[in-house]
């Protein structure tokens, strides 16, 4: 019973050392950010059942359910996952979706791949630290940037300045 959870975990943490290596060949700045590797087991135990959902399992919150949505002060919004900072305040504006939304985010700090769950070709963006998916890349957001980096509010935490 021992060397099944050991070959399980050793197997988990290989294959999350090879998603954090997949994020951070995507976005080759993220080189400086030492990953976070985690078992299935040790996500779960400091996640909630909602952020382990969107953060290891790419699913997506409701709609105009976070309290994010409504966050208008100074600070920085960070990975729920590793507290890695990705987004600051100045960046976030009302997109009318329902998700937190923002224009920028802080350089070598995210991760892009595509993903085709819904038939079309997405961006999806995920931490560079931890790997956690977050939301997806739209081409519709505001100057300067046009886009829209819409994010599940459950990945998140803010820490105000």
């Amino acid at each position: 019973m021992h060397r099944r959870h050991f070959l399980l975990r050793t197997l988990s943490a290989l294959a999350g050392a090879a998603a954090a290596r997949h994020v951070l060949a995507a976005n080759p700045v993220a080189g400086t950010i030492v990953p976070v590797v985690k078992s299935e087991e040790e996500w779960k135990k400091i996640l909630t059942p909602a952020q382990f959902s969107v953060l290891r399992q790419e699913g997506t919150e409701y709609p105009g359910s976070s309290p994010l949505n409504n966050e208008k002060r100074k600070g920085t919004f960070v990975c729920v996952g590793c507290d890695l900072p990705l987004f600051e305040s100045r960046t976030k504006y009302d997109s009318g979706t329902g998700w937190p939304s923002f224009y920028d985010y802080l350089p070598g700090h995210l991760g892009m791949k595509t993903d085709h769950l819904l038939i079309m070709a997405r961006t999806e963006y995920h931490c560079a630290r931890c790997g956690g998916h977050h939301g997806h890349v739209f081409d519709d957001g505001p100057k300067p940037t046009g886009l829209r980096y819409c994010s599940n509010g459950v990945a998140l935490k803010f820490l105000a300045a």
